[in-house]
């Protein structure tokens, strides 16, 4: 990459997209994060709550975390922008509002928890001092697939499960 080129969000979602795949190797439901600012990659992180016995291991806080560490600050850069392959929850919401992030892009919106532009619009509600730009959409279909694929897996995996303590059972 030359010092000038810019890259697209379809090109940084692509890489929280690996990060995703990474979560669903671990068996953790497969959701990634690239934290970038000035075409520069401050973070990223994938869910792993189940790995780390942790139940705030949500993608975006362990990219907001790595890239405080790297920066040794708690605040992000003005410029900073979050890459996330699904809508983020009040949790992460209120992460990105205190480190103060300037733009979060996510792919695939989350009916049941997200609280940008789903479940809930926390933006919209006047209360917080810091706003961020929301952009929903990007690589949508190829990360709604790969959650898609994770919880058909498991839901397969839990009926052969219940197969077979039926046939130990017997």
């Amino acid at each position: 990459m030359s010092e000038f080129e810019i890259y697209s969000d379809e090109y940084w979602m692509q890489l929280a997209f690996e990060q995703a795949a990474l979560a669903a190797a671990e068996q953790e439901i497969p959701v990634g994060a690239v934290l970038v600012s000035q075409n520069q990659i401050l973070g990223v992180g994938h869910n792993a709550p189940i790995s780390l016995m942790d139940p705030t291991a949500h993608a975006e806080i362990q990219a907001i975390r790595q890239a405080c560490q790297n920066l040794q600050n708690y605040r992000l850069p003005a410029d900073a922008v979050l890459y996330v392959t699904l809508e983020p929850c009040t949790m992460c919401v209120g992460a990105l509002i205190h480190a103060r992030i300037a733009r979060v892009v996510f792919a695939a919106t989350e009916p049941k928890a997200g609280s940008l532009v789903s479940a809930r619009k926390l933006l919209e509600t006047g209360y917080y001092n810091h706003q961020f730009e929301v952009l929903g959409g990007c690589l949508e279909v190829q990360c709604s697939q790969q959650l898609s694929d994770f919880f058909r897996m498991r839901r397969q995996q839990k009926k052969e499960q219940k197969m077979q303590q039926k046939l130990d059972g017997s």
